[in-house]
């Protein structure tokens, strides 16, 4: 039966987060015959299963869930999600946001403005951090100053047709909200901001040193550069990591020092290497917290992430076959 509006989220084992979010959309003010809620499980989750089929709020028949038969990431769980979708606006978020009760209907007036024409829609993030952030919570409420996110977006689904929906190359959640922007400023699609469609995003705990484990994101980085290479030095990121590469150049001038039975080369090496790396996690902790845990996180992470990034910067240009650095 169609709907006006279908909500897809996509998922993988993070129940307790879930459960928030659906509670959010089950509170909706927009007519609940009127939407339904997609969940896809990026893969064989039980626990998810089961969670859905005990909540009270599944006796409404808008709630579907849809499991992919192996992990392929978000991308590929929101296009199962929209593909069997019976709306004719699809509302996307993820598990870990709690929408406004009135995100729904903030978005199904913006698409009769504009006569529900071929659209895409993005709304207002809210991270809320506290007033000393780690690292982490501050990266993550760049979220309220991005262009377009998939925690927060909608587009028609003659849209999502249009354009093919999103890349599943981006296997993890990273650049691939963007790669569905560009596609859609490339095929002259508006992209229409609504600020009264608000999701709160709350900064989930990390464990200790995240931000070495997110580097390998950065791969992701070169396949967006290669589809998309003005748009990417304009909206993304405007030159290479220059800091990181002079960083690792210091590096490898200390050990050719040591190599070559030379102080003067090891002194300059360790001066460019040391010099920068400081100034690095002077500016991570810039506004951030001060905590020792904290503090001890940026010094030790700071002296390995510019060799992580750019080697999967580099890893990402050799996979992609793409010049980029």
């Amino acid at each position: 039966m169609e709907k006006k509006i279908s909500v897809v989220v996509p998922t993988y084992r993070r129940q307790k987060l879930l459960g928030k979010c659906i509670e959010a959309l089950c509170s909706q003010s927009f007519e609940k015959a009127d939407f339904e809620i997609i969940v896809v499980s990026d893969g064989p989750d039980r626990q998810t299963h089961d969670l859905l089929n005990h909540l009270e709020y599944l006796q409404h028949p808008f709630v579907q869930y849809i499991a992919l038969g192996q992990n392929s990431g978000p991308a590929a769980a929101r296009n199962a999600g929209w593909r069997s979708a019976n709306g004719r606006l699809i509302a996307f978020t993820d598990d870990d946001t709690e929408p406004d009760k009135d995100w729904l209907s903030a978005f199904w007036k913006a698409s009769l403005r504009q006569n529900q024409a071929a659209c895409g829609f993005v709304g207002n993030v809210k991270v809320p951090i506290s007033e000393q952030p780690t690292d982490f919570e501050r990266n993550t409420a760049h979220l309220e100053t991005a262009d377009f996110v998939t925690a927060n977006c909608a587009c028609t689904k003659t849209v999502l047709e249009r354009v093919g929906g999103f890349d599943e190359r981006f296997t993890t959640a990273w650049r691939e909200d963007s790669d569905l922007e560009f596609r859609l400023i490339g095929a002259g699609i508006p992209i229409i901001r609504v600020p009264e469609a608000v999701v709160v995003h709350p900064v989930r705990k990390a464990a200790w040193g995240v931000s070495i484990r997110e580097q390998k994101k950065t791969m992701f980085n070169a396949l967006l550069y290669k589809k998309f290479p003005a748009l990417f030095r304009q909206k993304i990121q405007a030159s290479p990591e220059w800091r990181y590469y002079i960083t690792i150049a210091g590096a490898v001038l200390c050990v050719a020092g040591i190599a070559i039975l030379s102080k003067p080369v090891f002194a300059a090496g360790a001066i460019v290497y040391l010099a920068c790396t400081a100034r690095f996690i002077v500016r991570r902790l810039s506004a951030t917290s001060r905590q020792p845990n904290h503090v001890a996180e940026m010094v030790v992470t700071s002296l390995v992430i510019p060799f992580l990034s750019i080697f999967w910067t580099l890893y990402g240009s050799v996979k992609y076959r793409v010049l980029f650095y």
